[in-house]
């Protein structure tokens, strides 16, 4: 009867001939008394009743094959083997170099059976969905996960130094944690003739040892599970939350390597819902509180309310202007002088009156564009520098991009990067290593 083959198309993979010591080629003979080791014969050895041992020329016998259908009728089991075969060795996709290697089957051909056979059917899903979870049940207790993949710095980089020289491909730190920890075994020795006390007292200090190793990983593995590792990453991710959010984040910081890492974000994130919520809530009373019963006239109103927010920052700056308009050269000085602001460029002449020196007032941020995207350092910042909220953001995201390109970020690389006031480029500068939105060089 006929049987499966159990070994591939190569031929040096397959058992020899016990007769000829040959390769075997399909269809080949196993007996079925002998064994194991199963007996081999090729149909040469076999026709002429060879005989060997225990093994017998009328022992009953079995013919190897693989020369039948098994999910195609078009194809036999050794094609079958054959492009899992291909699949494996040119790539999923390479459908052209599988095909050649094949011999037998054209790429069409090949590219649709794999993909209804192996690919979209139900059994074999279902299987490879089941080792999955086998495996991941297996290793669940032991792998740590990385929640970021890390770069890998070249040593002794700027980013090796901001990822406290970790190496990635080795899974630790240059220095450990209580790096010296070794240096109390050193001088330790076991001998036969040490006293009970002094036994006590070297078993003493390789527990206490044993227990630094335990921190020792409990902090590693806080920092990989929590992916603190890349901390640029992690430092982008907590700076999408809003201002509120981000206090919660750096207050509850302290609790994660309890609650551990899944548990920790759920919570973040369940929190950043609720405040969305109440937002939107806070917004709906608003519109209620006007006497708003659909969305259509929500939107009437927030034009409307957008309109009077411009008007009131007309008015304010008109008042500005008529705190000088009794003296017409600091009249022009201040005209000048906003006008130099809103091009972006610094202040050319300094604000006088008849009273003496006095320092421009902080810029009134209601209703500028871009407002609402800043937090309320930012505010502060374009506040006192008396920069428009959609040049800073222009700003911010140039000095960010570099810093990234090249690990860290000099002022004079800033000023060159951003053509205003020096003082200016230098307060923001400072504000964002200040914040940590960009390292020095």
């Amino acid at each position: 009867m006929d049987r499966l083959g159990s070994f591939s198309n190569d031929p040096s993979d397959k058992p020899p001939c016990r007769g000829c010591s040959s390769y075997l080629m399909e269809p080949y003979i196993k007996c079925a008394e002998c064994g194991p080791p199963p007996f081999f014969l090729c149909l040469q050895c076999f026709t002429r009743g060879f005989e060997y041992k225990k093994h017998q020329s009328d022992h009953t016998y079995e013919i190897m094959t693989s020369d039948f259908p098994v999910l195609d009728p078009s194809w036999t089991a050794q094609e079958e083997m054959a492009l899992l075969e291909a699949v494996m060795d040119c790539g999923f996709g390479n459908w052209q170099d599988v095909a050649n290697q094949m011999c037998t089957k054209t790429k069409e051909e090949c590219e649709k059976h794999y993909m209804k056979h192996f690919i979209n059917n139900p059994l074999f899903a279902s299987t490879l969905l089941n080792l999955k979870q086998a495996e991941e049940a297996k290793t669940a207790d032991t792998a740590i996960p990385f929640h970021y993949d890390p770069p890998r710095p070249t040593f002794d980089s700027l980013l090796s130094r901001d990822m406290a020289g970790y190496m990635p491909a080795r899974a630790d730190f240059i220095e450990e944690f209580d790096n010296y920890a070794e240096w109390d075994l050193r001088d330790i020795d076991f001998v036969e003739d040490d006293s009970d006390i002094l036994h006590a007292l070297k078993m003493a200090v390789v527990d206490i040892y044993h227990s630094r190793l335990k921190e020792r990983q409990r902090r590693k593995k806080i920092i990989r599970d929590h992916g603190l590792i890349n901390l640029r990453k992690f430092q982008l991710m907590e700076r999408r939350y809003p201002k509120e959010v981000q206090d919660l984040y750096e207050t509850m910081r302290r609790f994660a390597r309890i609650v551990g890492p899944v548990e920790h974000d759920k919570f973040i994130e369940s929190h950043a819902l609720e405040f969305e919520l109440r937002r939107e809530i806070k917004r709906l009373q608003e519109y209620r509180t006007a006497g708003i019963t659909n969305f259509c006239s929500a939107r009437t109103y927030d034009h409307l309310k957008k309109t009077r927010e411009e008007e009131r920052l007309k008015r304010t700056m008109l008042s500005e202007v008529l705190q000088y308009i009794q003296d017409s050269s600091a009249c022009q000085q201040w005209l000048r002088r906003q006008a130099d602001i809103d091009s972006g460029l610094s202040p050319s002449v300094p604000m006088a009156s008849n009273s003496g020196r006095r320092s421009a007032p902080p810029l009134n941020l209601t209703g500028l564009p871009g407002t609402e995207k800043l937090n309320e350092k930012e505010k502060e910042l374009c506040q006192m520098v008396r920069l428009v909220p959609g040049a800073y953001l222009e700003y911010k995201s140039a000095l960010l991009n570099e810093c990234n390109k090249q690990g860290g970020l000099r002022l004079a690389q800033a000023r060159a990067l951003i053509k205003i006031d020096v003082n200016k480029t230098r307060k923001i500068y400072d504000f964002l290593i200040r914040e940590g939105y960009i390292t020095k060089a």
